[in-house]
């Protein structure tokens, strides 16, 4: 049934101050943009990692009725290599902490999360699983 996630969104108040934000973050400008400029955009989209996942951000004017801008729900964790220059580096651009680095059982699997700038939770890992499976997938490539 489930086959993977088709994209993550997050939503922020000023869409253009989250595109310059992920772009610094992300090292690339979005690839995708609705409406397609000049007009300001309502959606921008991001493609990264290792399978080219895709990260939305949204104009929170278009969110679900009712949402709350406080940071909560479930939390997707993307595999970085080296957790805690990455968290040094959210945490150098404003973001703020949400959960800190935490080692989950004594088999490499560690977490932490930050709320960006737009209140939205961003949840990294290091995760030796998610390098196994793009190792067997990828061969030497990964």
């Amino acid at each position: 049934m489930f086959r993977g996630f088709a994209t993550i969104s997050f939503y922020a108040d000023d869409i253009g101050a989250a595109s310059t934000w992920y772009a610094e973050l992300l090292g690339m400008e979005p690839y995708y943009a609705f409406p397609p400029p000049p007009a300001p955009p309502a959606y921008l989209e991001f493609r990264i990692g290792d399978s080219g996942d895709e990260l939305g951000i949204i104009d929170r004017k278009y969110g679900p009725e009712g949402a709350s801008n406080a940071p909560g729900g479930a939390v997707t964790y993307w595999h970085v290599d080296d957790l805690e220059a990455t968290v040094e580096k959210l945490l150098a651009m404003g973001a703020t902490e949400y959960e800190p680095v935490t080692a989950r059982g004594d088999s490499g699997f560690r977490t932490a999360s930050v709320i960006d700038p737009f209140g939205n939770v961003l949840g990294i890992m290091h995760n030796p699983h998610y390098l196994e499976v793009l190792q067997a997938t990828m061969g030497d490539a990964g």
